[in-house]
């Protein structure tokens, strides 16, 4: 007997808000996508010897580059829009924002044209913490809900509907049932 089994594809984006702003995230990563992504995060994370998890005494040069690396692998998992809007790449010269650039390799060849320019991660502005929480976020998201070790499967399985029942035992006695009956 031959079986049948539908399969659903999430085509809705996730949102995440913060304060007044909402950025969209993809509905679902496809192949390794969210993988290498956070292989790219995992390598950087571990050149600086910083864990996103805990950066109170981190020198300030190596927390911007974790920084920067943490937004980047939230902006690949973001729909363009909200990537654009949550990262940025900033020309510095003599303290002020001259320009800002999608990517970190625009930003560093109009800063190579300027004299003493250099660049800078920008964007929205976040606590580390908010970006730490989206991290957190966006792994139990795309990655099954803990850090993946091995390939990639995809997004995680869409969320029940609201009012779906839990598994947790019921309070009420009425519903138990009684021992020896």
């Amino acid at each position: 007997m031959s079986q049948r089994r539908q399969f659903t594809i999430n085509d809705e984006p996730h949102v995440a808000e913060i304060g007044d702003t909402e950025l969209l995230f993809k509905p679902e990563v496809m192949g390794d996508e969210f993988l290498d992504a956070y292989e790219a995060l995992q390598v950087t994370q571990k050149e600086l010897g910083v864990n996103v998890n805990d950066l109170a005494g981190v020198e300030p040069d190596k927390l911007r580059h974790s920084v920067a690396s943490l937004r980047t692998f939230l902006a690949r998992l973001m729909l363009p829009e909200s990537a654009n809007r949550f990262l940025a790449w900033d020309v510095i010269k003599a303290g002020k924002v001259v320009e800002s650039y999608a990517t970190e390799e625009e930003a560093e060849t109009r800063a190579a044209k300027l004299k003493d320019a250099t660049v800078r991660v920008g964007g929205m502005r976040l606590p580390d913490r908010v970006l730490v929480q989206l991290l957190e976020w966006a792994v139990e998201l795309y990655g099954g809900g803990s850090r993946p070790t091995t390939s990639s499967t995809g997004s995680a399985a869409a969320s029940p509907p609201p009012g779906t029942r839990g598994k947790a035992p019921s309070r009420s006695k009425g519903s138990t049932r009684a021992g020896g009956r």
